[in-house]
């Protein structure tokens, strides 16, 4: 790792280049390399909280890289046998929606592609979060989140394409909370955060009060970047199985494509790099971003604040570019 990432990282926030970056935590052979902290302003779920001076204790929205810890709960939730099998339809796990399980059509629809987000069904989150036709904000705002997702027509037969999905997530989270009998965030403590050492945590609750599964983690920098250490140890952490091997084996293995040069397995993106070794990436609304490199022994966490700019993407790619030109 060059020395100077730190100091190349402080001129691109000064210059602007690397717009409100708020933090990046870099493990290299699972030890800590790199830690840098900024000031910028945030969001707390789409609350504002004004301008927030970052450090290694604050805690920050993991957007939808939430859903990549799902995933992981879910494989947990699975070796427990407290959530449905992979080939089980998933409506009829939602007893409460006989009416719903009628449907030939939905009922085709298995865990397995509800972990892959190709269920097929009706649904479009490519307007901005903040318009009420986008499909998750429509799910938060109805009476029965659950029901919304589950009676979105079916317009694919599942398993067919992929198409980017809260509702695939909210429906897992119910699930696992359902199966264990415990909140979502309660079963995440017991089951993965507590072993990790990962002690200050919260998950944004939705409207209908339950944890909102998709988009609503919040944690510390250092934290995910435990996640992302765990899954480079295939599911050990100080030699105790905490995910076993087999569901971070099925995690990582693509399962359809989720747009040019990128597949996706369950709920989590798959990426081949140029020198034909694989990356494992968990991505967040505004530049959240979990990126994990087994060839290099490197897992590193960005954090920005850019919820709201058509070009966050650009940002988030330029604060890549100074990580990896650094790596040796």
């Amino acid at each position: 790792m060059a020395a100077d990432l730190p100091a190349r990282l402080d001129q691109g926030v000064r210059s602007g280049e690397l717009a409100n970056l708020h933090a990046v935590f870099i493990a290299r052979r699972g030890k800590l390399a790199v830690e840098r902290y900024y000031e910028g302003t945030d969001d707390r779920w789409g609350t504002p909280l004004g301008k927030v001076a970052f450090n290694a204790t604050t805690l920050h929205d993991l957007r939808s890289v939430s859903k990549s810890v799902v995933g992981l709960l879910y494989g947990i939730a699975l070796a427990e046998r407290r959530v449905p099998a992979l080939d089980t339809p998933v409506v009829q796990a939602f007893t409460a929606y006989a009416d719903l399980a009628r449907d030939e059509k939905l009922r085709g629809i298995l865990v397995s592609h509800v972990l892959s987000m190709t269920m097929g069904l009706e649904w479009n989150e490519d307007l901005p979060y903040s318009d009420s036709r986008n499909s998750e904000i429509a799910m938060e705002r109805s009476a029965d989140r659950y029901r919304y997702v589950l009676g979105r027509p079916v317009v694919l037969p599942p398993g067919q394409q992929w198409r980017y999905s809260g509702g695939a997530t909210a429906l897992l989270g119910h699930l696992i909370s359902k199966g264990s009998g415990m909140p979502l965030l309660e079963f995440a403590r017991s089951r993965l955060f507590s072993p990790l050492g990962i002690e200050e945590v919260e998950w944004t609750p939705g409207t209908n009060g339950e944890a909102a599964a998709a988009s609503g983690l919040r944690m510390r920098a250092g934290d995910l970047a435990k996640i992302g250490q765990l899954v480079l140890q295939e599911g050990v952490w100080n030699g105790r199985s905490v995910v076993t091997k087999g569901w971070i084996a099925a995690a990582l293995t693509p399962r359809t494509e989720a747009f040019e040069g990128v597949q996706y397995g369950y709920h989590w993106y798959l990426a081949r790099r140029r020198d034909a070794s694989m990356a494992y990436m968990a991505f967040g609304l505004g530049g959240q971003r979990l990126v994990v490199i087994p060839s290099m022994d490197l897992a590193y966490v960005i954090f920005m604040g850019n919820y709201y700019r058509s070009d966050q993407l650009k940002s988030v790619f330029a604060v890549q570019n100074v990580i990896h030109s650094a790596i040796r």
